[in-house]
């Protein structure tokens, strides 16, 4: 009677919650309450992380009995998983290029012998279908097996390191799809890049090492279990993302520094150690593998594709007067990067209404762009005029069956058509084409310009499709021709060549579009080997990044938006200030207590998408209302499996610890776990109870109501949180008034509660568009 009298004084109470679920129902968000954690300290992150990570008594009790063994295999096997990261993400870089190289290269030296047989026809006609038939191959692949390795799976992964799990992005089949199907996209001569893809491959298999203890890969090896949890995923994902980048350009401090400045919104020393040495492991792995390509055992890929690049520059001295170009440059570039990131979201808007009607849908997308570019591929070399053959060329002119500066295509002999030397290469040998050096009378000014504004547009609408997409080598192969053209305006001002023009203007747009600065200025220096170039370098992409944001923001982030991401950057808006904590909580709370019926958690798992609830004491447990904890949909579904029922409501005692381990409690793997539905419970069961205080976290992160909702903001992100929960300021009343979700500080969410703010939400300085191109 006591209990009845408790459960019916508790309904009858009016408190205001959250609405948990809006994204994490759908998205699967990690149902950890603290996955992650930054302090100055590496050695108090340590402890307390490792403190963090479930805090019930399971947890408690498995890390008092921890011995220094276990701590030793634990350091122990975190090293060694990044030096399989490392490994696995070289040896998958280099087959993806090998791969490109070899079946692009194929299909360019059958159009190219037919070219010169003059079977124009049947040239067009072969390039055609192959570019049909390896975008169909990408197409249905991605659409049927794997739609969540579309585009470049940067800002996927860039949301999963800032606390949003999407559904299936590191999946087994996630990682296949990216792989095949980004050799085959590419290869299909659309202008997408490898690099995204690669930085989402390296996720992906940083991610599928680290499930220890998942039965669905057979990964249930012991030392595995150290890993179920999500802060260390989430640095094993962290080292895998670098590690892509690292492959996709041989740029392994680049690739760090991109994971540092681009990826992770949390970060600290020990973790920099061990992505330093994951990269460290795929430098080593690649150089190694450019030996065995030296010898001439790997068919047509020889010395070519982007992590084989060396554009080394012995006369790369500038003087003052060749500033003004350079600063030219730079502004028109970030102009240009910012109108690419405009159209880029424009066309992506459009896109994702196609792609919402079905596979059809999609694939009749995907294989109309490639039977466009293939016209276009095919057809603007024939408005060049043939050039005659240098006479000081340091190989073939005109190149017949290999990739070179110099494509013959239907020119006489002893002639080459420059605009087919850009065209009829992967996009890495196009950008080897435009950076080499002594080539300044190579191309055409006219060539040049097409070349450029097809590249611009061909990225934009490539991007999108559905295929393994990435966006840095189109950025970087249009910056180099929109470099190279300036180049050639300026020449006879300038004492720069042209293809030192070709790598500032890759850094002009790179930094005009994606508003990296550090990481960009590193993975250019190692791409090039030119580290002459680093003042001018510098000062091209702080100037171009600075003229991109006052019209966007970079494309990522654009991207995350159109997607859903519920990101939360790094500073709080101003108008968030205005607000208190309690002024965003809404809806009923869902309140379980300390001993609770089957019955009620059962309704409650099925009715609602929280993943977090409070759970409170009350008399006779508790003198007076208290909040003893946070407890998991995970763990409650966890004890419904395991059907650890008490047949009256009275604490279970020391018996619960014969039935439980820490590890029942982990993180199970990267699939969503058991589901409340699936669990076949009596009419009896379902009338017993569950005492919840040994599975309860008892030390949750807890914010008083009058609390600024800036200040929330920043504890919420800076300790990676995934539950925030609020407590009344005065006594006397629940102990629990609310809990606060990602959902809850999305500038959406809140604008709706409080439409009045809107007006004076803090905005960027940036130009104002005018009206008919905002109707775009």
């Amino acid at each position: 009677m006591v209990y009845r009298e408790r459960r019916r004084r508790r309904r009858r109470r009016q408190t205001r919650s959250p609405s948990l679920g809006h994204y994490c129902s759908t998205a699967s968000v990690d149902q950890h309450p603290t996955p992650l954690l930054r302090s100055p300290s590496s050695a108090q992150m340590s402890a307390q992380s490792k403190a963090s990570i479930t805090k019930n008594d399971y947890f408690k009790q498995d890390w008092r009995r921890g011995e220094k063994i276990q701590t030793l295999q634990y350091i122990f096997m975190k090293w060694m998983m990044c030096f399989f990261i490392g490994l696995l993400v070289g040896l998958v870089g280099f087959c993806n290029n090998l791969a490109v190289e070899n079946i692009a290269g194929t299909k360019f030296v059958v159009t190219s012998n037919m070219m010169l047989a003059r079977r124009y026809t049947t040239a067009f006609l072969v390039f055609a279908s192959s570019n049909f038939g390896l975008t169909l191959f990408a197409g249905l692949i991605t659409a049927f097996i794997a739609p969540e390795a579309a585009g470049s799976g940067i800002p996927e992964v860039k949301a999963y390191l800032n606390g949003v799990d999407a559904p299936a992005i590191f999946s087994l089949r996630t990682l296949f799809v990216k792989i095949v199907g980004s050799i085959s996209a590419v290869s299909g001569s659309l202008v997408i890049g490898k690099a995204g893809p690669m930085v989402h491959t390296g996720a992906c298999i940083a991610a599928l090492m680290g499930q220890g203890g998942s039965k669905k890969y057979g990964l249930t090896w012991k030392w595995l279990k150290y890993f179920k949890n999500d802060r260390d995923r989430r640095d094993l994902v962290t080292c895998g993302s670098a590690a892509g980048m690292a492959a996709a350009f041989r740029a392994p401090v680049g690739g760090l520094l991109f994971a540092l400045e681009e990826m992770a919104s949390w970060w600290r020393s020990a973790l920099l150690w061990r992505a330093f040495f994951t990269t460290a492991v795929v430098a080593i792995v690649l150089r190694a593998l450019i030996d065995v390509c030296l010898s001439g055992k790997c068919g047509l890929f020889g010395k070519g594709g982007l992590i084989m690049f060396d554009v080394t520059s012995a006369n790369s001295a500038y003087h003052i007067w060749d500033v003004p170009p350079v600063l030219f440059l730079a502004v028109f570039g970030g102009i240009w990067g910012s109108l690419y990131n405009f159209l880029q979201d424009r066309v992506l808007r459009i896109y994702n209404r196609i792609n919402e009607r079905g596979a059809a849908y999609k694939i009749v997308l995907a294989l109309a762009i490639s039977i466009f570019t293939s016209c276009l591929l095919f057809g603007l070399p024939w408005l060049a005029s043939c050039r005659p053959c240098p006479s000081d060329t340091s190989e073939p002119c005109p190149t017949i069956g290999r990739n070179g500066n110099y494509k013959k295509f239907q020119c006489p002999p002893g002639h080459y058509n420059d605009l087919a030397s850009l065209f009829f290469n992967t996009n890495d040998d196009a950008i080897k084409n435009l950076f080499s050096k002594d080539t300044d009378a190579e191309f055409h000014h006219l060539s040049m310009l097409i070349f450029f504004i097809t590249c611009f547009f061909l990225s934009i609408f490539s991007y999108g499709i559905v295929a393994p997409a990435g966006l840095f080598v189109p950025v970087i192969v249009t910056g180099a021709a929109y470099g190279r053209f300036i180049g050639m305006m300026f020449g006879s001002h300038s004492t720069l060549n042209h293809g030192l023009f070709a790598v500032l203007g890759s850094a002009a747009l790179l930094g005009g579009s994606m508003r990296m600065t550090v990481s960009l200025c590193v993975i250019i220096l190692e791409l090039t080997n030119d580290l002459l170039l680093l003042p001018l370098m510098m000062l091209v992409l702080l100037i171009s990044k600075t003229v991109a944001d006052t019209f966007n923001g970079n494309i990522y982030d654009l991207i995350m938006r159109l997607k859903g991401f519920p990101y939360l950057e790094s500073h709080a808006e101003p108008y968030l200030r205005q607000l208190a904590v309690c002024d965003v909580v809404t809806g009923p709370l869902q309140l379980f207590s300390g001993i609770e019926k089957v019955g009620n958690i059962v309704h409650v798992l099925k009715t609602t998408g929280h993943n977090g609830f409070p759970v409170v004491d009350e008399p006779p447990l508790s003198h007076s209302p208290v909040l003893f904890g946070l407890i998991l949909r995970a763990h409650l579904v966890e004890l419904l499996k395991k059907k650890a029922f008490i047949r009256d409501p009275v604490p279970a005692g020391s018996d619960a610890f014969n039935h439980f381990s820490a590890d029942d409690f982990a993180k199970k793997g990267l699939d969503h776990g058991d589901r409340v539905e699936n669990i076949q419970l009596t009419d009896e069961e379902m009338d017993m109870f569950i005492d919840l205080h040994p599975f309860c976290n008892t030390s949750p992160y807890t914010v008083v109501e009058t609390m600024s909702l800036a200040k929330a903001l920043v504890l919420f992100r800076e300790v990676g949180l995934r539950h925030l929960l609020v407590i009344p300021k005065v006594s006397g009343r629940v102990p629990v008034v609310g809990i606060i979700t990602r959902h809850d500080f999305m500038p959406e969410h809140v604008l709706s509660l409080h439409p009045s703010l809107a007006k004076s939400k803090w905005k960027r300085l940036r130009f104002k568009l005018p009206p008919l191109v905002k109707l775009f």
